[in-house]
């Protein structure tokens, strides 16, 4: 199996970064290039979020196949800078604090719009698991009525999203902008997306799933309210902006927010609730990007995120550079042995994410992949997360060596405590 090309130039450039790395650099030039790749990464979200947005309004203006299909190209597209912010999160309360309103997943989908019968309805976990708000102009919230006539942003994100304290109330963000392109995937394991017909979005006698007038209403206001919440983001990480100065009024605290991310994305929230888990429970609903089938993709922007955080480079949508001084250049001052052990786990983790990606993209699906008893796709799977749970163990050695304060790693039931998943 070739290896992908952008694996090649990763493996080329910390050749490079090796060779240049004569001084030491200071600990706030460190922080200073995280904190230049983090504007650069959620200005290029952004970016591509006003694409996206672009071609929403397209779909909306004239509904048909080429407009849904582009509207969907642009939707994954949007997902490669995006996914490569996720490093940021764990490390940086202000990401956290905000993370929740753009990626939340997994959904209860039939919040928003028409589901398959045999979804079910509302339970005592979630009395708004089947509300179908595209459908329902008024609701009752905590015993209050609610106004759902105008489906706007305020109302989805002031009142719908998380509605009644429920985390599965999903109600912004790329994956309610997914399930509203692609609708529900009830393929199971075997191949094919969801197949949401663009006549959901046609006016008159050609409507179909009833209330397209809303559904393109709904569409509209949260594809609007990503574009508004990634352009907020993208300041806090500009010069004098709330996270770049958090990150750089304590120095130490700085280089134990890059550690305490990578560690964390790849040990608990990728390797175990992402990958792990959906594959001990064979489930496809355990799919991060289970509408469309993109999660090979939004697994290798993930770990492609961690590398080009270590290394102190990233490059732009449009092919521009941004790099500087690396958290790599302080290992390889203390310990150049330690630095080679994480790159070279570091490009092992993307080859075997790499593998995933590429043998989806020929037609082997991730939701295929995690059916019971195949053992390619279990060993594609555990390829992934084996590369993730081993570059965390070099993770843990770079925090002692560079003598941060003690992190602990988000962690995951799926690898501390398996047999609790089924209990």
């Amino acid at each position: 199996m070739n290896t992908p090309l952008i694996l090649t130039s990763a493996v080329a450039l910390m050749t490079a970064t090796s060779a240049f790395a004569t001084e030491t650099p200071s600990k706030a030039d460190v922080l200073n290039t995280y904190a230049n790749i983090a504007e650069a990464k959620y200005d290029d979200s952004l970016i591509a979020a006003k694409s996206l947005q672009r071609a929403v309004t397209e779909l909306i203006s004239e509904p048909n196949d080429a407009t849904l299909n582009a509207a969907r190209s642009a939707w994954i597209a949007a997902r490669v800078p995006y996914q490569q912010t996720e490093v940021y999160r764990f490390g940086n309360a202000i990401v956290d604090d905000w993370e929740g309103k753009v990626n939340a997943w997994p959904l209860d989908e039939g919040l928003i719009d028409y589901v398959d019968t045999t979804y079910g309805g509302p339970s005592d976990e979630n009395e708004f698991a089947a509300l179908n708000v595209i459908a329902n102009p008024s609701f009752e919230l905590s015993g209050e009525p609610i106004d759902a006539n105008d489906i706007t942003p305020e109302l989805l994100s002031g009142t719908l999203h998380e509605a009644d304290g429920i985390e599965a109330n999903v109600a912004t963000g790329y994956h309610a902008i997914e399930f509203l392109l692609w609708g529900q995937d009830l393929n199971g394991h075997g191949e094919g997306a969801g197949s949401r017909p663009w006549t959901d979005y046609a006016q008159g006698d050609a409507c179909t799933g009833g209330n397209c007038d809303r559904r393109a209403q709904y569409l509209e206001a949260v594809t609007e309210l990503l574009v508004t919440d990634l352009e907020w983001m993208a300041t806090q990480w500009q010069d004098g902006g709330a996270a770049r100065t958090s990150l750089t009024e304590n120095e130490s605290a700085g280089i134990s927010a890059i550690l305490t991310g990578m560690g964390s994305l790849s040990y608990g929230e990728q390797a175990g609730e992402r990958m792990r888990l959906g594959l001990m429970l064979n489930d496809p609903e355990e799919e991060h990007d289970c509408f469309s089938d993109n999660t090979h993709n939004s697994h290798y922007y993930d770990g492609l995120g961690i590398q080009n955080v270590y290394l102190g480079s990233y490059t732009r949508i449009d092919g521009t550079p941004v790099s500087g001084a690396s958290l790599s250049d302080l290992v390889i001052a203390s310990d150049p042995s330690l630095d080679a052990e994480m790159k070279l786990k570091l490009a092992n983790t993307m080859q075997a994410l790499g593998r995933i990606k590429s043998t989806a993209e020929a037609g082997f699906a991730y939701d295929q992949m995690l059916e019971r008893g195949n053992e390619g796709g279990e060993v594609l799977i555990m390829g992934g997360v084996n590369g993730l749970v081993d570059q965390t163990k070099t993770i843990e050695r770079i925090v002692t060596i560079l003598d941060v304060d003690q992190i602990e790693f988000e962690g995951s039931e799926s690898l501390d405590n398996p047999t609790a998943v089924f209990q």
